[in-house]
């Protein structure tokens, strides 16, 4: 059984959209990037991190590809559909040079809503209609889904598995699995300080927040709360 540790992004260097509220944070600067990417190609096992990023933005293709493709590191990146060829999002092109360039392409949903507060029809549009133009795009199965919000519930992953996806990426935190169909990842945020994002790359966690991780995501996974 192997432990990886899943690093999420939302946007580096100057957003080129408007931000939604509170998404400011989530963004990193370039600078910070290329760091965290340098301890991830220089670890004894850079394969022991997986790579991913949410939010359809273009320093996806226009920043961290780049660095990426330098340090023969591979990436997942989660599109929201309802964005594509918009102001500062990925377009079609981008897709398919990211694709090309090896990166796995996944759903992040339509319109960046928090899914458990839709109802059942909105859902199912939501993680089924947002694959469906993937696929059209890529040209293969789009099988992994990034949980807007990291926000989820039984009826979410239930929505998910029925709508075909084989891996759902929350952000709980912690080290995950890729045998499993919930995976954690950590988010990393532009105010954390390089201590703090090298304990992230360690994969370090207090026994009491692992034990409060793990009790969060049983109780989401096996109780609809939203």
């Amino acid at each position: 059984m192997t432990w990886h540790i899943a690093l999420n992004f939302h946007g580096i260097g100057a957003p080129q959209r408007t931000l939604e509220s509170g998404e400011a944070p989530y963004w990193v600067s370039e600078a910070q990037f290329q760091w965290l990417m340098d301890q991830v190609a220089a670890a004894p096992d850079p394969a022991r991190f997986i790579i991913t990023f949410d939010d359809s933005n273009l320093s996806d293709h226009d920043i961290a590809l780049p660095i990426l493709r330098r340090h023969g590191l591979r990436a997942r990146i989660f599109v929201l559909t309802d964005r594509i060829g918009t102001p500062g999002s990925l377009d079609v092109s981008h897709i398919h040079a990211l694709q090309e360039a090896g990166m796995v392409i996944g759903s992040h949903g339509k319109a960046h809503l928090p899914w458990p507060t839709l109802d059942q029809a909105a859902l199912e549009d939501e993680v089924q209609t947002s694959r469906a133009r993937l696929e059209d795009i890529c040209g293969r199965p789009v099988t992994e889904a990034g949980i807007p919000f990291g926000r989820y519930d039984a009826r979410v992953l239930k929505a998910l598995h029925c709508a075909g996806y084989t891996a759902a990426w929350t952000s709980d935190g912690g080290q995950t699995r890729t045998d499993t169909f919930l995976r954690p990842r950590t988010s990393l945020r532009g105010d954390m300080s390089e201590e703090v994002m090298q304990a992230v790359l360690s994969g370090a966690q207090p026994l009491l927040r692992r034990f409060r991780r793990a009790l969060g995501m049983m109780r989401r996974r096996w109780m609809v709360t939203g």
